[in-house]
């Protein structure tokens, strides 16, 4: 049994709209809205909260695709997007929008759920690797906040390195508050102080 998603269809074509609603259903998913174009997309999705979006754009302008970007950007959400022609300049921009599956001349009823299913995995995989990059940067700025207050300390108080990371450890336990929470304090001081 396939896991009911929310599945938003954004489509002006009636026909091809029909093609992968009856897929999706075929596929068993049931929760499906068909909205009829790229207009107002961000307040559709904001409005119906779906799972996944399938865009169905024959033949993507540059425009479609810099609208692509705006939406993927917004909501977060995985994206399909099926096209009847494209070329690598495309092709890229629409991975650069962050759609996760872009399929060229495959709207075929029958490819929805494995074509749904691999976009899904692939969103989250992406997902997880920004989600990965964001902690890693924060925790480099963290680390160079400390040194910058672990600078500072040493040369108002005289301190070695070692001694100045004691120090600020114990204030931070002492006060019940994260290292680099205190550093920044340390820091705004400084600079008040000048």
């Amino acid at each position: 049994m396939v896991r009911n998603l929310r599945i938003l269809i954004v489509d002006a074509n009636q026909v091809r709209a029909a093609i992968i609603e009856e897929g999706l259903r075929e596929a068993g998913y049931h929760e499906l809205i068909r909205v009829s174009g790229m207009t107002g997309l961000v307040a559709a999705i904001e409005r119906h909260d779906p799972d996944v979006v399938v865009v169905d754009l024959e033949n993507p302008s540059r425009d479609a695709l810099a609208d692509m970007f705006l939406v993927s950007r917004h909501v977060k959400r995985p994206i399909t997007m099926f096209v009847d022609q494209s070329d690598a300049a495309s092709i890229e921009e629409a991975v650069e929008a962050g759609v996760s599956a872009y399929i060229v001349d495959g709207l075929k009823k029958e490819r929805l759920k494995p074509i749904l299913q691999t976009c899904i995995s692939r969103f989250n995989a992406f997902r997880r690797l920004q989600q990965e990059l964001d902690e890693a940067r924060s925790q480099l700025d963290d680390r160079k906040t400390i040194d910058r207050a672990k600078g500072i300390v040493m040369r108002l108080k005289g301190l070695s390195e070692e001694e100045a990371y004691a120090l600020l450890r114990k204030t931070a336990m002492n006060e019940k508050r994260k290292l680099v929470d205190i550093a920044r304090s340390i820091i705004t001081a400084a600079e008040v102080l000048k």
